[in-house]
């Protein structure tokens, strides 16, 4: 906990959470960016139309899912369809605003892995796998990507690209064929990142309070570009902590463990 009253954890949530729309339709990943998108819809975008991998379309889940087959989501949707339909109708056909994932590894064009760390065919840990992440992130409208920033993660390069970001950067996603726009934002427990206009390498645009440049570049694995002059991240709001701390409350008490940090 800073001495301002909310742990790095909470801070990178709310500061997720504040780029999501109302109105906006966000194919949701299970772990942190399902926090953020249901702090989003509770408080400024209640109506933020939240689409899990298992089908279910406008979920408003009272607790966090422990799974994309929790039957919260079910409970709670407009609507449940195959599976198939969620990617064909919604996804590849242009119909998913925002598509927010999480990262076990990112490089410095946002791309992603998820899947092994070390040697595919003798990795040191077997990660949860690719699911739908590789397909959100080519055919979402944009990406939004959320992870913990150290060497560990933000990496000079991966041992498995299992989601595609901005490839080799400049314009080598266009070229893949990829139909969306990619990673633009990916938000982490030190600040805010984007891709540069033209190299689509990642830059430090936003630094949360009391973080300094010199403490993200010795969490990258690559010299990281910071701006000139970075932005300061808005602390979270005392309605905002509210908001986030109820919900992971709820959801300790629903599923019988102590809540989470943030």
């Amino acid at each position: 906990m800073s001495e301002s009253g909310y742990t790095l954890n909470e801070i990178m949530t709310v500061a997720a959470a504040r780029l999501l729309r109302n109105g906006q339709v966000c194919f949701v990943g299970i772990g942190l960016p399902s926090a953020v998108a249901n702090l989003a819809r509770l408080s400024h975008a209640p109506e933020l139309v939240l689409i899990y991998e298992s089908g279910t379309i406008g979920a408003k889940p009272d607790v966090l899912p422990l799974s994309i087959g929790d039957g919260e989501l079910a409970e709670t949707a407009d609507a449940v369809v195959a599976v198939p339909e969620i990617f064909r109708y919604w996804l590849q056909a242009g119909r998913v605003d925002i598509g927010f994932l999480g990262a076990a590894q990112i490089d410095r064009h946002a791309n992603i892995n998820t899947t092994v760390i070390g040697p595919y065919d003798r990795p040191k840990t077997r990660l949860p796998g690719a699911g739908g992440a590789p397909e959100i992130a080519a055919a979402a409208g944009e990406v939004f990507i959320i992870l913990r920033q150290s060497k560990r993660t933000f990496v000079d390069q991966l041992d498995f690209i299992t989601s595609a970001g901005h490839l080799t950067g400049g314009d080598s996603r266009a070229r893949s064929g990829a139909r969306g726009r990619g990673p633009q934002v990916i938000v982490t427990d030190l600040g805010i990142l984007r891709p540069d206009p033209e190299s689509k390498e990642l830059v430090m645009t936003s630094l949360h309070p009391g973080v300094t440049a010199d403490q993200a570049r010795a969490a990258t694995g690559w010299k990281l570009r910071v701006a000139d002059r970075p932005e300061v991240t808005e602390p979270p709001r005392p309605e905002e902590l509210e908001l986030l701390r109820a919900l992971h409350a709820r959801t300790a008490r629903a599923h019988g463990a102590a809540p989470a940090e943030g």
